[in-house]
C-alpha cells in the first residue's frame, strides 16, 4: 500500500507545493491540505505505518527531516528547526520519538 492509495495525489501535491520554501512547513496545514485531516483512526495507522521507514513503531527525527520525501522522492527536506518543532509537538512522552497517536494531534 502507498500513500496514494489513501490520500489524493492532487491533495499531496497541493499540500507540498504550500510548503516548498524552507521553515514553511506547518504540520497542522499540511495535514489539513493532504485530507489527513479528514482520514479514519485505521486510515491514519496505515500513514503512519508507511511513513515509519524503519518499522520501528515510531517516528524518529532522523526520520522525521525526510518527511516531506516520503510523500514524493523529490520533495525538501525538512529543516532543522521544522524538524524540532514538529516532532516537540508530536513527541507526547519526550523520548525524541512519535508513536502512531502522536499524528492525531494533527487530525483534531
Amino acid at each position: 500500500m502507498s500513500l496514494t492509495d489513501i490520500l489524493s495525489p492532487s491533495d499531496i501535491a497541493a499540500a507540498l507545493r504550500d510548503c516548498q520554501a524552507p521553515d514553511s512547513f506547518s504540520p497542522k496545514k499540511f495535514f489539513q491540505i493532504s485530507g489527513m485531516s479528514k482520514k479514519s483512526s485505521s486510515q491514519l495507522k496505515e500513514i503512519f505505518r508507511i511513513l515509519d521507514n524503519d518499522q520501528s513503531g515510531f517516528i524518529e527525527e532522523d526520520e522525521l527531516k525526510y518527511f516531506l520525501q516520503r510523500f514524493e522522492c523529490g520533495a525538501r527536506v525538512l529543516t532543522t528547526s521544522e524538524t524540532k518543532t514538529f516532532l516537540a509537538a508530536a513527541d507526547h512522552d519526550g523520548d525524541g520519538k512519535i508513536g502512531a497517536e502522536g499524528i492525531n494531534l494533527y487530525t483534531e
